[in-house]
């Protein structure tokens, strides 16, 4: 548990960092918001693109071989990222990162099914997600205040040495797989897992979740910034990244949600955490500073409720090739990261911050019902 929330924290430090220097990028390039977005949503397509790669990889050499390499090529990648002369540079440079990265969230939840007991899966999934979150936080934390006062290339290259010793952590600390089995060589055995993943509609209804709510968290976090930063609030830039310190909420979310989803069921955490966001997104829709910042907390909070538990899901409930289920999830969420935190700034740009949050909104409102039709009554079938 501890090597992989170092893992975690290493691989998120380096996916959002760029969330935090979106309003630098757009004044040093002259961009649109949605354009700068871009940044971010070429790491999280990398990702997407490479997780069933990784996990196809990870099925012949090992699970920690394959994140070891996976986190030492990203750390490469990352500090090749601030050298970037031009804005079109940089895109590509980070979807070389997203690509590298792709290992630790295609497999670690496989791992954590094949090494603990089922019952502890949950707890384990959540404190990876919590190193998740944890990296995150720093990753915009420190690259944020650094692109205002020194720039941004600066921030970038920083958070790349933190995810350099976070990496040097995980290297040191994963101890080696006990309950690994060798997948078998043929092309038909990794078909057969893809598809028998992708026609199980419980497994369709929990990679909604990840598509959909975590699509919706990009949003928020993307263009909320450019919100507070406007003459609106008229905030400075140097405080704009203090907002991501809501992500603290995340992780105590993060550690809790598993615990919670065994006690009351996954089902009703999943739908708890739904409506904690649409409640948020109603306090974000406020022009009162701290009235906001209290929403982004409730909405992260009831993000990070939902998303491990339909993580953990992902590994527990599928009935053939759990790598490849946990790897579908990961592309899920991170292909609607990428995707919608894109598109949607288009609605941003075009309509305003007020009809963003109404398109989130309904986001959230298709992932409770996705939930609630293909969750119902699963467990007990399982």
């Amino acid at each position: 548990m501890l090597a992989l929330f170092a893992a975690g924290f290493a691989t998120f430090a380096q996916v959002f960092d760029a969330q935090a220097v979106l309003p630098a990028l757009r004044t040093d390039f002259g961009i649109s918001a949605a354009t700068a977005a871009l940044t971010v949503s070429a790491t999280t397509i990398g990702l997407a693109l490479s997780v069933l790669p990784w996990a196809s990889l990870a099925d012949r050499i090992g699970r920690t071989r394959a994140m070891k390499l996976s986190l030492l090529a990203a750390t490469v990648f990352s500090v090749v990222v601030p050298l970037m002369p031009t804005f079109e540079a940089v895109v590509v440079a980070r979807g070389f990162v997203g690509l590298a990265l792709g290992a630790v969230p295609a497999i670690a939840v496989a791992y954590l099914a094949e090494e603990l007991h089922g019952a502890w899966v949950g707890v384990a999934a959540g404190t990876y997600v919590a190193g998740n979150t944890i990296g995150g936080i720093a990753g915009r934390l420190v690259a944020g205040p650094l692109a205002e006062l020194v720039g941004w290339r600066i921030g970038l290259a920083v958070v790349a040495v933190l995810g350099a010793a976070a990496a040097a952590a995980f290297w040191l600390l994963v101890p080696e797989p006990r309950g690994f089995v060798r997948a078998p060589t043929g092309g038909a055995p990794l078909r057969a897992r893809i598809l028998g993943n992708l026609r199980d509609p419980t497994m369709l209804a929990i990679f909604a979740q990840g598509l959909l709510l975590m699509g919706a968290f990009a949003v928020v976090y993307n263009y909320l910034g450019f919100q507070i930063a406007s003459p609106a609030f008229g905030v400075q830039e140097t405080l704009v990244s203090l907002i991501f310190l809501a992500y603290l909420a995340g992780t105590v979310a993060s550690r809790l949600s598993g615990a919670l989803a065994e006690r009351f069921g996954p089902l009703r955490m999943i739908l708890a955490g739904t409506a904690l966001m649409l409640v948020g997104l109603l306090l974000l829709a406020s022009s009162v500073l701290v009235v906001v910042f209290t929403g982004l907390v409730v909405f992260t909070f009831g993000c990070f409720s939902a998303h491990p538990v339909a993580s953990g899901l992902s590994g527990r409930w599928a009935r053939v090739g759990r790598a490849q289920a946990t790897a579908i999830y990961q592309l899920s969420w991170l292909g609607g990261t990428a995707f919608f935190g894109w598109a949607v700034g288009l609605v941003y740009d075009a309509s305003g911050w007020q009809a963003t949050l109404a398109t989130v909104a309904g986001m959230c409102l298709v992932a409770a019902l996705a939930a609630s039709a293909g969750l119902r009554g699963s467990a007990r079938r399982r």
